[in-house]
């Protein structure tokens, strides 16, 4: 915790492109080697060579408790996987056949925008293939994935739209709207999924640039408000997901 807490230092620079690891004067050892640079490109390389379900989800999971939080290591590793083509290879694994290797890569996505610059890039990217993995939709019929793996989900799109106003665009542009209305009021979906969604819909509400156009094509302000009278009850635990696996 002592080590930890010390790490808690620097905040994300919204103007740095690249962030460079910091040099040793002596090797790494015991826990420092998970989060040397060298260690976040091996992860890379799994992750787009790699062909297992269980090393793809690993090497995801292993990224996302990394960029868990604001400790300082977990700025430069944030940033690594920006420069080292790392983020398209994780959001390429939202389309696989694994729902486990599909919920580890949207924790890692989600962590991995807390960097603004990879805010943006998320955005543009990795939200068709987040908004193909919600239940509902005209689309072609979406995974019929766990309630774990849909909050998941669901609060990954919700830190990618916060403050980044394309990426809102995208999601509207991308069916988003109609599935996270139809988990909210189709009363079908656990409680846990209709709070995700109902923040997300909130999220989007918030832009006021949107607004005219969701009610242009025939949304009201109450589509963009909970809805928790007809969600399930039967769900027990708390609301929210863990930052690392």
């Amino acid at each position: 915790d002592e080590w930890f807490s010390r790490g808690k230092k620097l905040p994300e620079d919204p103007g740095a492109d690249t962030v460079d690891f910091p040099k040793r004067t002596t090797p790494a050892k015991g826990y420092e080697l998970l989060f040397q640079p060298e260690v976040v490109r091996i992860y890379i390389s799994l992750l787009k060579e790699s062909k297992t379900p269980a090393i793809l989800e690993a090497s995801a999971g292993a990224i996302q408790n990394l960029c868990a939080g604001s400790w300082t290591y977990g700025r430069y590793i944030r940033s690594a996987l920006r420069q080292e083509k790392g983020l398209s290879a994780i959001a390429d694994l939202l389309t696989h056949d694994s729902e486990r290797v599909v919920k580890a890569a949207s924790g890692a996505l989600r962590n991995l925008a807390v960097d603004l610059r990879n805010k943006e890039l998320i955005g543009k990217h990795a939200i068709p293939n987040l908004v193909k993995n919600l239940p509902g939709g005209q689309q072609t019929p979406a995974k019929n994935l766990s309630e774990e793996t849909v909050v998941s989900i669901l609060n990954t799109i919700n830190e990618v739209i916060v403050d980044n106003l394309e990426a809102a665009k995208k999601l509207r542009e991308t069916q988003g709207i109609e599935k996270l209305v139809l988990i909210n009021k189709t009363g079908n979906r656990s409680e846990r999924e209709v709070r995700a969604a109902a923040l997300v819909l909130q999220t989007v509400w918030g832009y006021k640039e949107l607004r005219k156009p969701l009610e242009k094509e025939g949304w009201k302000k109450s589509d963009f408000q909970v809805n928790l009278s007809n969600a399930s009850r039967t769900q027990g635990g708390n609301s929210f997901d863990d930052s690392t696996l």
